[in-house]
């Protein structure tokens, strides 16, 4: 799983608290905000930088050193969001993802993600509002319910 679909960039990004829930957001490029903030709020973006707060009940989506806010209600992903995404590039949310685990169906759901990555078919950096690669996704729902892909 440590094949990923984005810039290797990524490692280096800087870090935030978030300043209604206190977590600790990464920084997201400007091609996340773009794609992922609704019309007509993307065009006053400003090219500060910006973070993404992961926490499921912040109502903060991303923020800016500079102060601004954008709300998760303004994200093309809201409604993913809320049905607890796993993947955004595929379409596979956390419930179905861990039915699979349990039936020991996860297999082939997992390789499937696997192998599009691999082959340069996901869109992490525009589908996920954390702009990151959906892999890691997998393995930490792994590791929260203890179940090993089978």
């Amino acid at each position: 799983m440590s094949d990923c679909c984005c810039p290797t960039n990524t490692s280096t990004k800087t870090k935030q608290i978030c300043p209604e829930c206190g977590c600790t957001c990464k920084s997201v490029g400007m091609a996340t905000l773009y794609h992922q903030v609704r019309f007509p709020e993307n065009q006053a973006l400003s090219s500060n930088s910006y973070y993404f707060c992961p926490a499921k009940t912040c109502s903060i989506a991303y923020f800016s050193n500079a102060g601004n806010t954008i709300p998760k209600q303004h994200l093309r992903s809201y409604q993913a969001i809320q049905n607890d995404a796993l993947c955004y590039c595929f379409d596979i949310d956390a419930e179905q993802y861990l039915s699979a685990l349990k039936a020991q169906r996860a297999e082939p759901i997992k390789d499937f993600v696997m192998q599009r990555t691999k082959a340069g078919e996901c869109a992490c950096e525009i589908r996920n509002p954390s702009g990151q690669c959906c892999l890691a996704n997998f393995k930490r729902l792994e590791n929260e319910h203890n179940i090993a892909v089978k």
